[in-house]
């Protein structure tokens, strides 16, 4: 286990089956010595972190109905559907409070990432050095393009940390944890299409020509991170927990009752996969 880490991928309301799993790996005192995420896995990976078992489901099941959390009222005052304000700020601090003590006393590396606009390179944070801003960090890396504004953080213009290392798996890789438990929230044989806002990106994101060119390039950046997880040299080093049947829930998904089956599926899942993970650990 010391050397095993574990890997997020986001997805927006998708990430409540990565909240199913580590609903899971909680009840099962299961934690690992890395966590990275991008998006809403950061998010998940939080709570977590922090051991508040229920938070991830009650923060995004019960609140989705209030619009302050996701709505199009958002959009026309802020330019924003997912309320960050809401979700960052007022859920954590007074809603539904996250508990910042255990998290920062936990043990565990914490890794998130971030897209910086002007390079368009990842950018990346980790809880030791930034532990003190996480919730901005975990907002600059949940700021989805095109739905979210750009957020200021350490000198730096930060997006959606999916833009550019959508699973970040060789980052996990690089940072001395060869092989890792990767929870996914796309099914097996998922491969994402050819962004067909190429062109409102190029206008939208003017400003941030390198952005613009992540989001162009973004089904072949996504597809290649999948063709690294199942390479021949890379496969064993990766246990892939994903969605064993697809459900309609969209990145926007505002029915309650279809994102409980998606938490849902994802402990199940998990659940149904222990004993295979607990021999893989070994």
């Amino acid at each position: 286990m010391n050397n095993v880490g574990l890997v997020l991928e986001g997805g927006g309301m998708k990430g409540l089956y990565t909240a199913g799993v580590l609903e899971f790996f909680m009840e099962q005192n299961l934690y690992f010595p890395y966590v990275i995420g991008v998006s809403a896995g950061a998010c998940m990976a939080a709570t977590y972190l922090s051991r508040q078992k229920g938070r991830n489901k009650k923060v995004n099941t019960e609140l989705v109905s209030d619009p302050r959390y996701i709505s199009f009222r958002n959009f026309l005052r802020k330019r924003e559907l997912f309320g960050m304000d809401f979700l960052f700020d007022e859920v954590p601090n007074k809603i539904v409070p996250f508990d910042f003590q255990t998290f920062h006393d936990g043990a565990e590396q914490f890794v998130i990432g971030t897209t910086d606009c002007e390079t368009g390179e990842a950018m990346y944070y980790n809880k030791h050095e930034h532990g003190d801003d996480i919730l901005k960090i975990i907002r600059a890396s949940s700021s989805v393009p095109f739905i979210a504004p750009v957020v200021q953080y350490d000198n730096k213009k930060l997006l959606d940390g999916g833009i550019t290392d959508p699973i970040p798996i060789q980052k996990a890789q690089d940072d001395g944890y060869q092989k890792n438990v990767v929870i996914m929230t796309k099914p097996a044989g998922y491969k994402k299409e050819s962004n067909k806002l190429s062109s409102i990106a190029k206008w939208l994101y003017r400003h941030y020509p390198n952005v613009a060119d992540r989001l162009t390039q973004h089904s072949e950046i996504y597809n290649n991170a999948i063709s690294y997880l199942y390479s021949k040299g890379q496969k064993e080093n990766f246990f892939v927990i994903q969605p064993s049947v697809q459900l309609p829930v969209s990145g926007l998904e505002r029915n309650q009752e279809r994102l409980v089956h998606l938490y849902e599926l994802g402990y199940n899942d998990a659940k149904n996969q222990f004993e295979q993970l607990k021999e893989w650990l070994k």
